[in-house]
């Protein structure tokens, strides 16, 4: 989920386009197709049947639908396993963890009223993806990790239990850890490092700048890129894009989040991804073609399938 977006505890009501603007053209086709490597379908308008069959006239063949809570998590397994061309991944959003330790006392999460449940329902939900992760469909742990941007300092310690769990969880499973990193650079590194990062590690809507993707270079840490990667104030990220492998790159919509220039203001969706991916090529001096098929194989590398 974006880190402009406030967290969402499951979301299958929520369509994104509550401005009423109308969904934006198709783009262009891509020659070589490539996967939406995060989205939230379960935030966006119409069927999954539609969001598949939009995307892949495009040329984006795959989804990989993202859970942010337990019922998102089963919702995104239960859709993966329904539906050829999406994978799964399950796992409790940042912002979710301390909603479950702590609830919501003075509404910073945006979610409504919630009892505190303390570390035993976080033990119990933690579980729950633990079993989800099990699932051969369900090809990720994630979107986990730090943000510190809206939980405030009470929520860090139930945020770090919750993420060195699904640290824990990934490995075990030989799962891809997708990671979730908002205003918490130093900390996501510095957990990773102490609990020993997973085989495959996903840093989604990449956020850091370009010294820190040298470091995620170095780790062999993947880095996918969204559609603020248009936003005009964004160059740190084209900066860290320009840098970062190509072995290591991913392209993703995050969405009904992060609609890509020109399209901002209307709900993402994963049919936009030819235009994220060719602001991607522009970025890196390559040939769309070639950037595609690199994004391809790393997806389908990254979670397996």
């Amino acid at each position: 989920m974006a880190a402009t977006a406030p967290g969402n505890s499951n979301g299958r009501d929520k369509n994104g386009g509550a401005d009423g603007k109308a969904a934006p053209p198709p783009p262009q086709p891509l020659r070589v197709p490539v996967a939406d490597s995060h989205t939230h379908l379960d935030m966006q308008s119409g069927t999954v049947e539609d969001a598949l069959a939009k995307a892949a006239s495009v040329g984006v063949t795959t989804l990989i639908q993202v859970g942010c809570d337990v019922a998102g998590s089963h919702w995104a397994a239960e859709t993966a396993a329904r539906h050829d061309g999406i994978w799964a991944t399950a796992a409790l959003h940042p912002n979710e963890a301390p909603r479950i330790v702590l609830g919501d006392p003075d509404g910073w999460s945006r979610q409504g009223a919630r009892e505190p449940g303390g570390d035993t329902a976080l033990d119990a939900a933690l579980d729950e993806i633990d079993a989800l992760a099990a699932l051969p469909h369900v090809k990720g742990v994630g979107e986990t990790g730090l943000d510190y941007f809206r939980t405030g300092p009470d929520g860090i310690a139930a945020q770090e239990r919750s993420f060195r769990r699904h640290i824990d969880i990934a490995k075990r499973h030989g799962k891809a850890l997708v990671i979730h990193d908002r205003e918490a650079h130093a900390d996501v590194l510095r957990v990773l490092e102490e609990e020993g990062a997973p085989e495959t590690v996903v840093f989604h809507c990449y956020s850091g700048d370009a010294e820190m993707a040298k470091v995620c270079a170095e780790s062999g840490y993947l880095m996918s890129f969204a559609g603020n990667v248009t936003f005009k104030n964004a160059q740190p990220l084209r900066d860290a894009l320009a840098v970062a492998p190509l072995d290591l790159l991913l392209v993703e919509t995050d969405a009904p989040f992060l609609t890509p220039a020109p399209y901002r203001g209307r709900p993402n969706a994963p049919y936009l991804i030819p235009v994220t991916l060719r602001a991607m090529a522009e970025v890196k001096g390559l040939d769309e073609d070639a950037l595609a098929a690199a994004v391809a194989a790393n997806t389908a590398r990254a979670f397996a399938y």
